[in-house]
């Protein structure tokens, strides 16, 4: 099973086949929507005018990346944050796994080192390293031991809350319901205090 976001079936097939494409969606994942967050790999591929590679990305000239990052249609709402994000990305990337993404995960000997592996790269926090252990687990077969655990919640089988979950239109659906409760309480609990 894999990710089935509505984006364009090019962006899809590329989560599929690249893991750096994919790490790089969970990376922009974050004050754009999901569908926004995991096409901009494939249009940053495409501007590029090749595939993806964290090598070349690691030694971009920073202002050219944030060029390509910033010509509309944007690839995130903050591209010169995101764009230096994405090198950052991929300079560790370089440094500790040759630049092969999938090493983050496939050298990983159980579920709490694949989340501190994930953990440790720039950005990611501990929600967003759970989510990207789940997504990993639930959608492309990673399931080291203990990956449920690692994942926390977002692990269960029949969580509705990330990414993660996202097979068809209804549970898109679900996720966003989720998300928006999560929201309102958050609100309520600053209101509130």
């Amino acid at each position: 099973m894999t990710l089935a976001l509505p984006i364009d079936p090019e962006a899809n097939r590329l989560l599929e086949r690249s893991p750096l494409a994919l790490l790089l969606g969970m990376v922009l994942d974050q004050q754009v929507p999901m569908e926004k967050a995991f096409s901009s790999p494939y249009v940053l591929a495409q501007r590029l005018g090749r595939d993806l590679d964290a090598r070349e990305l690691a030694d971009h000239d920073p202002e050219a990346l944030v060029g390509l990052f910033a010509r509309p249609p944007a690839l995130h709402r903050f591209p010169k944050a995101m764009a230096a994000r994405v090198q950052e990305v991929c300079r560790v990337l370089v440094d500790r796994y040759d630049g092969e993404a999938a090493r983050l995960w496939s050298d990983a000997t159980d579920g709490r080192e694949l989340l501190r592996r994930i953990g440790d790269l720039p950005g990611f926090g501990r929600q967003k390293a759970q989510i990207f252990v789940a997504l990993l687990g639930k959608r492309f077969g990673v399931a080291p031991e203990g990956w449920q655990e690692a994942a926390g919640g977002y692990g269960d089988p029949d969580a509705h809350r990330s990414v993660a979950d996202v097979t068809d239109a209804d549970s898109l659906r679900r996720v966003r319901e989720y998300k928006q409760q999560m929201k309102a309480a958050a609100k309520a609990k600053t209101a509130g205090a």
